[in-house]
C-alpha cells in the first residue's frame, strides 16, 4: 500500500477519534478512554515520523513563507502548513493536559465501578475540585479542544477551496480510474 494511502487511512483514525472525543466531553470515561486513544495516534505518528519516509517527517507541519508573493497566495503550502500546525500544537495540547487531568485514573480497573456519564466519577468530584491549578488544566483543555475544532474547520475550508483534489482524495471521495 502506498504511504499516502496509510496516512489518508492514519487520517481518517485520529480525525474520528479526536471528534469522538471532543463530542464525548461530557461522557467521563468515555470520553478519557478517547483522549488516550487520541494520545496513542499521536505518538504512533511521531514514531512513524521516524521511518524516513519523505511524506511522514515532521516538516510538513512548519510552515515556510520563502517564495511567498502576492499572487499565488492562498495555495502557497505556507497556509496549508500553518493550519497544519495549528491542529497539531492544540490536539497535542488539549490531549496533554487532559492526561495531567486524568492522571492515569481511567486505565484502572476500579474506574468502571465508580463510572458516571455526567462528566467525572464520584471519586474525582470530590478530589481537587477547588484546587486552582485543576481548574487551570481544565480551562486549557477546553480551550485548546476549542481551538483545535476551529483550526480543522479552518483547513477543511481551506482545501475544498483551493486544493479540492487532495481534499477529496483524503476524505475517500477521489474518482478511481480503472
Amino acid at each position: 500500500m502506498a504511504v499516502l494511502h496509510r496516512i489518508r487511512i492514519f487520517h481518517a483514525f485520529l480525525a474520528l477519534t479526536v471528534l469522538a472525543a471532543y463530542f464525548s466531553a461530557e461522557m467521563g470515561l468515555i470520553h478519557a478512554w478517547l483522549g488516550y486513544g487520541v494520545a496513542a495516534l499521536v505518538v504512533f505518528r511521531l514514531i512513524w515520523a521516524l521511518s524516513g519516509a519523505p511524506q511522514l517527517g515532521l516538516e510538513r507541519f512548519y510552515p515556510s513563507f520563502k517564495d511567498l508573493h502576492l499572487k499565488g497566495f492562498m495555495t502557497h503550502p505556507a497556509i496549508s502548513r500553518t493550519l497544519l500546525a495549528g491542529i497539531a500544537l492544540s490536539v497535542i495540547g488539549a490531549t496533554g493536559t487532559g492526561l495531567i487531568m486524568d492522571n492515569g485514573r481511567a486505565l484502572q480497573p476500579t474506574s468502571l465501578s465508580s463510572f458516571s456519564f455526567s462528566g467525572e466519577s464520584e471519586e474525582r468530584e470530590g478530589a481537587g475540585r477547588e484546587d486552582e491549578s485543576g481548574e487551570a488544566y481544565e480551562e486549557a483543555h477546553e480551550l485548546l479542544a476549542n481551538l483545535a475544532i476551529a483550526f480543522v474547520i479552518l483547513h477543511i475550508l481551506y482545501l475544498l477551496s483551493f486544493k479540492r483534489p487532495l481534499a477529496r482524495f483524503m476524505l475517500f471521495a477521489n474518482k478511481t480510474s480503472k
